[in-house]
């Protein structure tokens, strides 16, 4: 698979966008400076969605390009809520990680709303790969605002979500986006050692458990 994707991606680029190009380049700066928890990853992400709001509507795939336009809030949202969201004014947003009850709370409801909306868009619309397309945006709306509020295990969220959006890019011919996820698989890896370290060294009580607390 990795080989398919590959020459596909090889041979789209010579014919890919200049936008596109641009889009790919600010999604893998926005995890890069995400991992270090710096603020330009919010400007990254800003303008990789403007981008890839127009690219993902211009192939059909509906409910991404919606939810590209959701990310755009969250880049701003985010921008505010990692200056300005821990205990005081000049104190930056500090990691934390959820419960099992809390990811039991936004899973549930991530799948119900994934199965209603690829049965709507199946019945009203010509959108590709509705009930996939539909999983991964529901799941990014989440994990997104996880990101916004530093919780640990956004990493693992998005892991689920690149790994499908690998196979829904492939159907689609975006075979440099999909290589990009491939990237974010691996980017999202690093991130999640890089938090959890940090975390750990802020919450010692918390070593030796499992990934999520009790």
């Amino acid at each position: 698979m990795i080989e398919t994707i590959w020459q596909g991606a090889l041979s789209y680029a010579q014919t890919m966008s200049h936008w596109e190009t641009a889009g790919v380049i600010l999604g893998v700066a926005y995890l890069l400076f995400a991992m270090r928890q710096s603020q330009w990853c919010w400007y990254a992400a800003f303008g990789s969605t403007a981008i890839f709001t127009w690219l993902f509507f211009d192939v059909s795939l509906l409910m991404e390009s919606a939810l590209n336009l959701y990310y755009l809030v969250m880049a701003v949202y985010g921008w505010f809520s990692w200056r300005n969201g821990g205990d005081s004014p000049q104190e930056q947003l500090p990691i934390q990680s959820w419960n099992i009850r809390q990811h039991v709370q936004v899973i549930v409801p991530v799948l119900l709303l994934s199965a209603i909306s690829g049965f709507l868009l199946t019945e009203h619309t010509r959108a590709a790969l509705p009930y996939l397309d539909s999983f991964t945006t529901w799941g990014a709306v989440v994990t997104t605002w996880m990101v916004t509020r530093k919780v640990l295990e956004n990493w693992i969220y998005w892991l689920v979500i690149d790994a499908v959006a690998v196979y829904l890019y492939i159907d689609r011919e975006l075979y440099l986006t999909a290589l990009l996820m491939l990237l974010y698989l691996v980017l999202a890896s690093i991130g999640w050692y890089t938090w959890r370290r940090e975390y750990l060294s802020q919450n010692p009580e918390h070593k030796g458990s499992p990934v999520f607390e009790r």
